[in-house]
């Protein structure tokens, strides 16, 4: 049938075979049965899947392979260079193949990596699943919308991607329903642990060993985690699963292609509205990667900027915005902390970090707090001294100290007694939080910046002002000296929500798969397409989304509409 894939269903070698059935433009040399924009988190799922069943694979990142030898965890330097060069604000890391986020009209800047891996190079590998309320927020709260498949749906795929990922815990976790099995045994609870799960205790909260995409076993190509505790400037030891570990080095050995370097300026589309590949700058040229399917993999910033980036007499507005909620319905994860200090030396400089516990107690709604949906908490360990100054900030629990000056040599070494819940909320969608292309600030290959326009909504400082609360109750119960809340402002979370799934084609950017309602030969994977953002971190559920979409195409692709 023209325009369509006669493809489904085979195994590798009859698959690549096949695959020259394929309608396109180009050679076969040059086009690509798949082109995923990225090389992240998301894209290294999708990659190594669809590589595995035969498919020809292109993926196009603006950033490199990270070199562990370069990463800062093992040096003394680390704290240093973990708030400069390895910092997750593109702002302040300033590379080229970052592109300049403009926060200015935000309360919040946004964290992201750009390079193979993704920001799963630099994220401290705490593994949560989304809960089953979370789908249904719509139905339980009347608020924000339903998403258009269940937690028990998305199950399968969890499963298979925490084989994939490496996930340490804790089977039986009682905050989920039954068969969340981490598949590898959970991580030493050490001192931190077991001082705060003893406090919880007490007060009768939930707690559970904290559950990681950290290999707590020897894996091969996956070091067994040596316990630095700094998982959040990325692993030199190869030992947190980030994808360019755990993924795309698999998918290259299965004729996958990753081309660096390369920074997409339009997806471009045949004379049917169909996808058929992209236009991306590499060393000052312009270069064309045809495809019969394109995936956007390039974050919860990068995927509605390159969708607005790609406007055409089609698409006045932007790629697949039909809808008019490209960028729309932004959603960052504000999240705060709060810090006790206690007698003993808790080692709280020992890894994985990674999450020591985490506590579900106050995830689920409760009309009588004032406020809808709730928060997760994650203890962590201080990094080092110079975190435990930057959390040092208030006054008025610490007698009016400030953290340098008189006593600062002592108060720098005190970090080994400092410990720290991250309290995580449930950030509902709103249309006024927006990613926009900035007017005249351009990236290093004059393409627009991303502009973000971002308000913390009152519900949303309510979860996290009475979440913030019982953290200090739970340090007062673990017997620490003091506790304050650390800052005064909300610290940037996570990146979701910017292309919205959804049945709907007036209401939503791609459906229950992933693809696009306007374009049927264009799919997006990453945080962009969560319906509400969950109140857990969101690597789980970005991976299982990932692995069901590209099993979604591989599956039908005998019936996927490409380009013609």
């Amino acid at each position: 049938m023209p325009g369509r894939l006669l493809l489904g269903g085979l195994r590798r070698r009859e698959g690549r075979e096949a695959a020259r059935e394929w309608v396109g433009v180009g050679s076969m040399n040059d086009h690509a049965d798949v082109l995923i924009v990225g090389a992240g988190t998301s894209a290294g799922i999708a990659a190594r899947h669809l590589a595995e069943a035969g498919f020809k694979v292109v993926c196009l990142e603006q950033g490199a392979w990270v070199d562990p030898g370069n990463l800062p965890g093992n040096k003394p330097e680390y704290e240093l260079a973990g708030s400069k060069n390895w910092h997750p604000d593109p702002n302040v890391r300033g590379r080229r193949e970052d592109y300049p986020v403009d926060h200015s009209e935000s309360d919040l800047p946004v964290w992201m990596y750009n390079g193979v891996g993704g920001s799963s190079v630099l994220y401290g590998g705490i593994w949560a699943r989304a809960l089953p309320s979370d789908f249904r927020v719509r139905t339980l709260d009347g608020l924000a919308d339903d998403w258009p498949l269940t937690y028990e749906e998305l199950l399968p795929y969890y499963q298979a991607v925490e084989r994939e990922m490496a996930v340490s815990g804790l089977a039986g976790n009682p905050a989920y329903p039954p068969g969340f099995e981490p598949p590898l045994p959970a991580a030493p609870i050490h001192r931190t642990g077991r001082t705060m799960a003893e406090g919880m205790n007490r007060l009768g909260w939930h707690w559970w060993p904290g559950t990681n995409s950290i290999p707590t076993v020897n894996r091969g190509k996956e070091g067994q985690c040596v316990r630095y505790g700094i998982c959040r400037m990325g692993c030199p030891e190869g030992a947190k699963s980030s994808t360019d570990v755990t993924h795309l080095p698999d998918a290259v050995a299965l004729g996958a292609k990753v081309i660096t370097r390369a920074r997409v300026a339009r997806v471009t589309l045949d004379e049917r509205g169909r996808a058929n590949g992209a236009v991306y700058l590499r060393d000052g040229h312009e270069h064309f990667q045809s495809a019969s399917v394109v995936i956007m993999a390039a974050g919860g910033i990068g995927t509605p900027r390159l969708l607005l980036m790609s406007a055409s007499d089609r698409f006045p507005d932007g790629l697949a915005n039909s809808s008019g909620l490209v960028g729309k319905r932004l959603m960052l994860h504000p999240y705060a902390a709060s810090v006790g200090i206690y007698e003993d030396d808790l080692e709280n400089w020992l890894g994985p970090a990674g999450e020591h516990i985490g506590s579900m107690q106050f995830y689920e709604s409760d009309p009588s707090r004032g406020f809808v949906r709730g928060a997760k908490w994650s203890l962590l360990p201080i990094a080092g001294p110079l975190e435990a100054a930057e959390k040092w900030t208030d006054p008025g629990s610490l007698s009016g100290e400030e953290f340098w000056g008189q006593g600062s040599a002592a108060r720098m070494k005190s970090f080994v007694r400092m410990l720290q819940w991250h309290v995580v909320p449930e950030d509902l969608p709103e249309e006024t939080n927006f990613v926009s292309l900035h007017p005249s600030l351009t990236d290093s290959d004059g393409l627009p910046a991303a502009k973000v326009h971002y308000r913390v909504s009152d519900n949303t400082r309510k979860i996290v002002d009475f979440n913030l609360a019982r953290t200090l109750e739970a340090h007062e119960a673990a017997g620490a000296k003091k506790a304050w809340v650390a800052g005064r402002n909300f610290m940037t979370g996570h990146n979701t929500g910017t292309a919205k799934m959804g049945d709907d084609p007036a209401t939503s950017v791609v459906d229950r798969f992933g693809r696009t309602h306007d374009v049927p030969n264009l799919y997006v994977i990453d945080a962009s397409v969560f319906t509400t953002s969950t109140a857990v971190n969101p690597t789980a559920t970005i991976c299982a989304l990932a692995k069901r979409t590209a099993s979604y195409i591989a599956s039908n692709a005998r019936e996927q509409e490409v380009t013609a």
